[in-house]
């Protein structure tokens, strides 16, 4: 049977650290990799050059939220989340629709924060922490 249901945003499970983040209010990562066009004679290029690959991503969560990925970090011995070795992180995406089965699964492995930025406005109701990161690769499962 077709089923048009696409998934929300509720549908998507995150954790790292052994620990799902329940304050999660965004996680977005990429893959690019660099390309340039290649020229010889005349106007039109002749092929497409292919450089280095970048992984990158960010994730943004509650206040409380980073302060329990921050305690473990401290725990294991470490200054804060930005000096946890990326062999110790990886950052797991579950897409599942409801029905316990997950559809899609992605897996950003050996990552690390490259900065915590810290701070509030007047008229906020909520903290929200903003963690980018790099990672060496993403896995399907």
């Amino acid at each position: 049977m077709f089923d048009s249901r696409e998934f929300e945003y509720a549908d998507v499970k995150v954790s790292l650290l052994g620990i799902e983040l329940t304050g999660l209010r965004g996680n977005t990562y990429k893959k690019s990799q660099e390309k340039e066009l290649v020229y010889g004679q005349g106007n039109d290029p002749k092929a497409i050059q292919r450089g280095q690959k970048k992984y990158e991503g960010s994730l943004m969560l509650l206040k409380s939220d980073y302060d329990i990925l921050d305690a473990a970090a401290r725990a294991a011995g470490y200054e804060d989340l930005v000096d946890v070795p990326g062999r110790l992180i990886n950052i797991t995406t579950v897409y599942d629709k409801g029905d316990g089965t997950p559809l899609a699964t992605d897996v950003c492995q050996n990552v690390e924060f490259t900065e915590v930025e810290d701070g509030m406005k007047t008229g906020d109701k909520f903290k929200e922490v903003t963690l980018p990161y790099i990672f060496l690769r993403k896995k399907k499962v």
